[in-house]
């Protein structure tokens, strides 16, 4: 069986000579030798330190520097007022979500005669399709303005459609546009339109911003005055972000570092009760528990089933704690059955993968032709669980990753590659696609699977070549000592927070340390919990490597390199301690 995932080349990052004038210079204005080094590997400029090490909301973007907020505002400002209804247009994933919560709460508190209207994941698929507008003439017959949030530029034909129903529409949205702009009454997207700072927002950061420009208007007109309501809105775009994998750069760094900030204080009532369902503990959260924690169950809902019930959760109200408490528990148990099938579906990939047998991937697909929309009793592979198998399979690999159930299916890739190209270069194969450099989604033509990942497979070996792409290789930052492993170094890191796509968790390397002691943890023993001969060395925890634990306890006298972040823990223990979360274990190489 291929072990890639065991056997990645670990590669130190190098210092170029920009990056080491950078770190002396940032060790100069006082900063500890390692936190200097991280930020000039980081790109930080001596310019941009202040900003990156401050992410406050003093530096947020006014909402109207993003070209056509103005012209979206002009749009829906008239139907507050005038209680005609609007439909916000959303999409299944977290970032849609999140999008259209932002928006409608927005919407409601200024007045408006806002509804929500999410896609079905099975099927009517991603965005505006034939199959979503017929259900939404249904639904909301009197609809007279739509809003898409996290969508609608590769729409053109459905926006015309509407258009002909004598309804408005504005589109705001932050994926990559077709060769056709769709003919909407405004367009917001960062991504068509130059946009320092905020071209890489996701869905619910462009819904946030004009969710804040509609504010600000309704106040100047005396259309609102209420008290100000952005507190929630900011937590549901700071989690948004880190759950739709853009870079935790610039404007959206700010998102996330002030969603965290205020989300004790802010977060709506739902989100409050799911982060008491899914926490371990009441630590403060960080960007990986939206990552690993809350965005994995407001996805849920629509992998397993629709999205309502977490659209419903997010705009809960105080008034309605019960129903909130309620709905996180259901959305909860969504992700339950999200982990049965995506095991499942992990280790059939594997297998199908392995069988083929070749030894350069360029690119895995893996494909299971017996559902074509959401699995029912006794099938295996579900569709909406296909891209967090498609992440496993990349972690697993290194290569970008396909995963299609039926005729449907979604893309991962590593840095470096770019989704969309390759599914563009593929695109003669496919129904429909759409996405970014990270991530995409795709329907294939009926019979054309083959073709396609022919097509596929080759469009990422071209990117691997021209850009000298290493699929096997994987940074870190270099080095330490057990000695430097003190809580002044966790301080100094915390100082990059938040951590995410763009803006990596530092990830550091010990030589030659000695296992003590190995011993398996969680649910049915999954994880491992490792501490060391050299007690300068904190305990370590390897997430989802309980099986390496024989092995380990065999071979426990030889030396081992290991690669890990720097975390803390308060698990069996009266004060939160330093931990190392392991990512990777190997026997270390004398040669």
């Amino acid at each position: 069986m291929r072990t890639m995932g065991n056997a990645c080349t670990w590669r130190e990052r190098r210092a170029d000579e920009t990056d080491e004038a950078r770190a002396e210079a940032f060790r100069s204005a006082g900063l500890p030798p390692i936190l200097a080094r991280l930020l000039a590997s980081r790109g930080v400029t001596e310019e941009g330190r202040e900003a990156f090490l401050d992410p406050s909301l003093t530096r947020l973007a006014r909402s109207d520097d993003l070209p056509g907020m103005t012209e979206a505002v002009q749009v829906i400002l008239p139907f507050l007022h005038t209680k005609r209804k609007i439909v916000v247009f959303g999409d299944y994933d977290a970032d849609g979500v999140c999008a259209s919560a932002i928006l409608v709460t927005a919407l409601r508190r200024l007045g408006g005669n806002a509804e929500a209207f999410i896609p079905h994941r099975f099927g009517e698929g991603y965005g505006m399709t034939a199959a979503s507008l017929e259900r939404l003439w249904c639904e909301h017959a009197d609809a007279a303005l739509v809003v898409t949030v996290d969508n609608g530029i590769s729409s053109p034909d459905e926006v015309a459609k509407l258009k002909v129903k004598g309804i408005q529409v504005v589109v705001t949205d932050h994926h990559l546009p077709g060769e056709n702009l769709p003919k909407a009454d405004a367009l917001v997207n960062p991504r068509v339109q130059s946009c320092p700072g905020s071209a890489d927002l996701c869905g619910a950061g462009v819904a946030f911003f004009l969710a804040s420009a509609l504010a600000q208007a309704a106040t100047e007109k005396g259309l609102y005055t209420g008290p100000k309501f952005g507190g929630p809105l900011l937590v549901l775009a700071g989690l948004a972000t880190v759950a739709d994998l853009v870079p935790l750069k610039e404007q959206n760094r700010i998102l996330v570092a002030q969603s965290l900030a205020y989300f004790n204080r802010c977060a709506p009532c739902g989100l409050r009760e799911l982060r008491d369902k899914a926490a371990r503990s009441a630590a403060a959260l960080t960007a990986r528990d939206y990552g690993f924690l809350l965005a994995p169950r407001i996805n849920a809902a629509g992998r397993m089933a629709t999205a309502d019930a977490a659209f419903d959760l997010l705009v809960c109200t105080d008034e309605d704690r019960e129903g909130a408490r309620q709905l996180a528990s259901r959305i909860d148990g969504f992700n339950g059955e999200r982990r049965g099938f995506e095991q499942t579906m992990y280790q059939e990939a594997c297998a199908q993968i392995d069988k083929a047998g070749e030894e350069d991937l360029q690119a895995v697909v893996a494909w299971d032709a017996g559902c074509v929309t959401g699995a029912t009793k006794g099938q295996r592979w579900h569709l909406g669980v296909a891209g967090i198998v498609a992440s496993r399979l990349l972690e697993h690999y290194h290569v970008p990753a396909a995963v299609a159930v039926g005729e449907t299916g979604s893309v991962r890739a590593p840095d470096g590659y770019n989704v969309h190209d390759a599914l563009a270069a593929a695109s003669e194969h496919l129904v429909r696609f759409g996405g970014h450099a990270a991530a995409g989604g795709f329907t294939v033509k009926p019979g054309a699977f083959e073709a396609f990942r022919a097509a596929f497979t080759t469009a990422c070996a071209k990117q691997r070549k021209e850009h000298a792409l290493d699929a096997d290789a994987r940074d870190f930052d270099g080095w330490v000592e057990p000695g430097d492993l003190t809580p002044g170094l966790y301080a100094d890191l915390r100082r990059l927070e938040p951590f995410g796509e763009g803006n990596p968790e530092p990830v550091f390397g010990l030589r030659g340390v000695t296992l003590r002691e190995v011993r398996v943890m969680g649910v049915e023993g999954r994880h491992l919990s490792l501490a060391f001969v050299n007690r300068d060395v904190p305990r370590a925890i390897w997430w989802g490597h309980g099986g390496r634990a024989e092995d380990l306890r065999k071979h426990a006298a030889r030396p081992y390199d290991v690669f890990f972040t720097l975390t803390t823990s308060g698990f069996d223990s009266a004060l939160p301690h330093l931990e190392l979360r392991v990512v990777d274990l190997r026997p270390t190489s004398f040669s």
